[in-house]
């Protein structure tokens, strides 16, 4: 595929800088990734020239596992392979001959069909390829615990409003939630509810937690810088779940009392199977 755009993902700076302590230079960033198919294999039947097409954050898995045979080739039990700075381990994968992937930061990519995704027609092509990250990994959790049930109706908080957080209170709101947008300051709450925010809170400040007219069911947590995840807490329902999507370096110090006594939940999440990133293109289509 020709490549035409690529999303710069906050997952790329943590790469390139290192933060992980796994990078293997020279690496090649990008996956949020959209081009057009220029060449195709003489088995492949999902594709065909000309046609606009789409890679996110895995390019190869063992499609045999429990997990894979269940749409979730991101949870791949022999190790998904990452669309850059991942060793080539399923031999679905072409490219570089150092033995691992090279990402979108270049102006041609080659992957195995069932990880390219069909772009559906009608989508501004500038601003598909982050829907491929950032798009999954806020729809993907909000599918897990249930807010994707056609009349299910919930409260989803959003922390952290900067490129994911955007994402995600403009796809819970197409999925008709109420949305509680939280930010450390009062900043951004003019942007939040520009995408459709019904609520903002400032969680650095008490009385704006404390004065916020609803709980939510969960609270998509997409900061990625070392916080305090406890001053979310009072935002969530009894029975709600945090669930941390921001790369944080550190770990997480949670209060086991409060988790306790009112039954919250934190968990995490993984981006999204092929499955759910078409489900969420066309989301996006749609809306």
């Amino acid at each position: 595929m020709e490549i035409l755009f690529s999303g710069i993902c906050h997952s790329d700076v943590h790469v390139g800088q290192n933060d992980f302590g796994s990078t293997q230079y020279p690496c090649v960033p990008g996956h949020e990734i959209l081009g057009k198919v220029k060449e195709i294999g003489d088995k492949v039947t999902k594709f065909k020239v000309g046609d606009l097409v789409g890679v996110g954050c895995f390019v190869d898995s063992c499609r045999e596992c429990a997990e894979c045979k269940s749409n979730n080739e991101n949870y791949c039990l022999k190790g998904m392979t990452g669309t850059y700075n991942a060793p080539k381990t399923h031999g679905g994968v072409a490219g570089n001959q150092e033995g691992k992937t090279w990402g979108g930061y270049a102006a041609s990519h080659t992957v195995h069909e069932h990880f390219c995704h069909q772009i559906p027609e009608g989508l501004p092509l500038e601003k598909v390829a982050p829907i491929l990250c950032a798009g999954i990994t806020m729809y993907e959790p909000l599918k897990h615990w249930g807010a994707t049930v056609p009349g299910v109706k919930m409260v989803i908080g959003v922390a952290g409003i900067g490129g994911l957080g955007t994402m995600g209170v403009k796809i819970a709101k197409a999925l008709g939630h109420e949305v509680v947008a939280i930010s450390q300051s009062m900043k951004k709450e003019k942007l939040a509810k520009e995408k459709g925010a019904d609520y903002y809170v400032a969680s650095s400040d008490p009385e704006s937690v404390k004065n916020c007219p609803v709980k939510c069911n969960l609270i998509l947590n997409t900061v990625s810088v070392d916080h305090d995840v406890n001053t979310y807490l009072p935002l969530l329902r009894n029975g709600g779940t945090i669930i941390q999507l921001g790369l944080c370096t550190k770990p997480l110090n949670i209060s086991p009392l409060i988790l306790m006594s009112q039954k919250k939940s934190v968990a995490g999440c993984l981006i999204g199977g092929v499955k759910s990133t078409e489900e969420i293109l066309e989301l996006c289509a749609k809306h």
